[in-house]
């Protein structure tokens, strides 16, 4: 665990997504942030980056435009914002807590390899800076729900805050597709494995060559008890720690004595 808490009254905290600076989520986030502490900035992409995983920009060159006081819009990905807060932005006084989202849908198992908003935690911990990704779920089609979240994250950040912070770990947040009276609480659970329905689609383009459209990803079966996937299935809010370092132990015991 990392030395002490987070004072969030006195702490610096940078704000950002990948459903770009205009979406809902991120101004809901920049209002809680608010309420929080008097020092928040905002670095997000100036156009949605769903998806972007934990890409960096390094063929061109990025712009950072200022759209309101601390307030900054970036033409590059949700890792590019926070780089160029952490190095440049504020880098007389680093952030104490970075806040991505609150993303528009779930980030809950095998989202996380390609979800931008939980990149840009990803990227906050890479930095020694504690970080929290949040995620609304909704069904397509249907209003996001978003005062669920509105509900539940102020609480869930505080608590988090609290606790001395785990080193090279990022949490992830995700509120579950219902109204907040229905919500039946806040599980701590363990990234979830869905069985992936197929989401390619195949199509002819007008002049008769075929393309190929990748959709949401469809899971079928049952989650796993105690996963993200399961509380979110539960009505329940799911809080999961998520540890950088991805090197599997037990392997790694066995390789050495194959490879001395």
């Amino acid at each position: 665990m990392a030395e002490g808490r987070i004072e969030l009254a006195k702490a610096r905290i940078l704000v950002t997504n990948d459903d770009g600076i205009e979406s809902p989520g991120i101004k809901l986030l920049e209002e809680m942030a608010r309420a929080l502490s008097s020092d928040v900035w905002i670095v997000a992409p100036e156009q949605e980056q769903s998806a972007a995983s934990h890409s960096l920009t390094t063929r061109r060159p990025l712009r950072m435009a200022e759209v309101a006081p601390q307030r900054y819009a970036v033409d590059g990905t949700p890792t590019d914002c926070v780089m160029l807060a952490v190095k440049h932005l504020l880098r007389e006084r680093r952030p104490e807590l970075v806040l991505s989202g609150i993303n528009g849908g779930g980030n809950v198992g095998e989202d996380l390899t390609y979800s931008g908003t939980v990149a840009a935690a990803m990227e906050a911990t890479l930095l020694d800076i504690p970080a929290i990704a949040l995620s609304q779920h909704f069904v397509d089609g249907e209003p996001i729900c978003w005062e669920t979240a509105a509900r539940f994250a102020p609480g869930v950040i505080r608590r988090l805050t609290q606790l001395p912070w785990p080193e090279h770990t990022l949490m992830n947040v995700n509120f579950p597709d219902e109204a907040p009276q229905a919500v039946r609480g806040i599980a701590v659970t363990s990234q979830g494995k869905r069985a992936i329905a197929d989401n390619l689609t195949e199509r002819l383009d007008p002049r008769g060559r075929p393309y190929y459209w990748i959709g949401p990803v469809r899971e079928d079966g049952i989650a796993e008890p105690g996963t993200d996937l399961a509380a979110i299935n539960d009505k329940r809010v799911s809080v999961t720690p998520i540890y950088l370092n991805l090197t599997n132990v037990p392997v790694l015991a066995s390789l050495k004595k194959v490879f001395g």
